[in-house]
């Protein structure tokens, strides 16, 4: 893993893909260990997902693909 390589947290995720409404809803299903990150469950909200990691939440499947420039904001 590089250094440099862009990140996002694990809730932030869930909202983008739409796995969760709300970061409320999100810290809620994560915290409740209904949440996989490469198939293990997570229960810390903060984690950082790189590009390639699989979140699982019910059966559904969202792969992160990220960009620096996304990242920037750009």
């Amino acid at each position: 893993m590089e250094q440099n390589e862009p990140t996002i947290r694990l809730d932030q995720f869930m909202k983008l893909v739409g796995l969760a409404k709300s970061g409320g809803e999100a810290k809620h299903l994560i915290q409740g260990g209904e949440v996989l990150v490469n198939g293990a469950v997570e229960t810390h909200r903060s984690k950082k997902l790189h590009p390639g990691d699989r979140v699982t939440l019910r059966g559904r499947t969202a792969v992160v693909e990220l960009s620096e420039r996304a990242c920037r904001g750009a």
